[in-house]
């Protein structure tokens, strides 16, 4: 297959930069899902006990794009001849639904918070909030700058999980924060914020969840790439002088890289030696100019001279 060991090795260099990153994030979530339950439960923090369990499930996505990645960067082999890149796909998905139960779970605590008697808000809460939205952004920046350059679908969904769980933060900062001015100035209204807060937040993090699962269901349903990469693919091709005719172009992400098929004419009376070195001169010319395209798969056609492009 073209110029495919040379990126599996590239891969296998970023893998253990990634592996780091989805470590950090597996231990953080660890550690905060720990703080926020005990605080919540000592003192009495509703919002950061919520906060505390939506953590758990992200101990759980973690995990699991943790080993996605592990699986995604294994070499080819005879039962997985285009690699194992799908298994990032699959653990994004699996991401987006505990975004969207985490979000509904949101959702219906700040609901049912707004019928019941408000508790008594605590600074030591507040902090423990603030400190989980600071590392949360870091990480999520981090996250999402390697996951990007890497194109890791995994860690771009644990980014995002991270995002998700800023928002989270903002939430209970926000609301605890309130309750703590209402306190001071006697304000009782004030002592709801934290579930008004966190309405608005589950609609961000459901609506994060709905991008992530639509994305993942799009790669695992063979959906194209986008039309700007068709574009630039067609560009490259009809750059070949000896191509006469693009017949038909199909893209497709397969995890972190893309696999293209492609179909043209070219002049019927070339010899099977000279449409192989085209064949090889159309891959070499899409891999050069496009990264993140690992196989091409090209079918020559015979094209004559009284044919025209239709």
């Amino acid at each position: 297959m073209y110029s495919w060991s040379w990126r599996e090795e590239a891969a296998n260099v970023s893998k253990s930069t990634s592996l780091f990153a989805l470590w950090i994030s597996l231990i953080s979530n660890v550690v905060l899902t720990i703080i926020k339950i005990v605080v919540g439960y000592l003192f009495n923090s509703q919002v950061l006990i919520a906060d505390g369990i939506h953590n758990a499930g992200d101990v759980v996505a973690t995990f699991a794009a943790l080993t996605s990645s592990m699986v995604s960067k294994k070499p080819s082999d005879e039962d997985h001849p285009y690699g194992h890149g799908k298994a990032e796909v699959i653990a994004s998905g699996i991401v987006a639904i505990i975004l969207a139960l985490a979000g509904l779970l949101m959702a219906f605590k700040s609901i049912q918070a707004l019928f019941e008697p408000a508790g008594e808000a605590s600074m030591i809460a507040l902090i423990a909030a603030v400190i989980s939205l600071l590392w949360k952004q870091v990480l999520y920046v981090y996250c999402m700058r390697l996951g990007k350059s890497q194109k890791s679908k995994s860690l771009i969904a644990t980014a995002n999980d991270h995002l998700a769980d800023v928002y989270a933060s903002i939430a209970a900062v926000v609301g605890i924060g309130a309750a703590l001015v209402g306190e001071h100035f006697h304000w009782p209204f004030t002592q709801y914020g934290d579930p008004v807060a966190g309405i608005i937040v589950s609609y961000f993090v459901l609506k994060l969840a709905y991008e992530m699962g639509k994305e993942s269901t799009g790669v695992l349903m063979e959906k194209n790439v986008s039309p700007e990469k068709m574009d630039q693919l067609e560009r490259i091709v009809r750059e070949i002088p000896q191509v006469k005719r693009i017949d038909r172009m199909r893209a497709r992400e397969h995890g972190h890289y893309v696999i293209v098929d492609i179909r043209v004419s070219i002049p019927n009376q070339l010899t099977i030696k000279e449409g192989h070195d085209i064949s090889r001169l159309i891959k070499h010319a899409i891999t050069s100019q496009m990264e993140d395209v690992w196989e091409v798969m090209v079918h020559l056609n015979p094209w004559f001279e009284d044919q025209h492009e239709g």
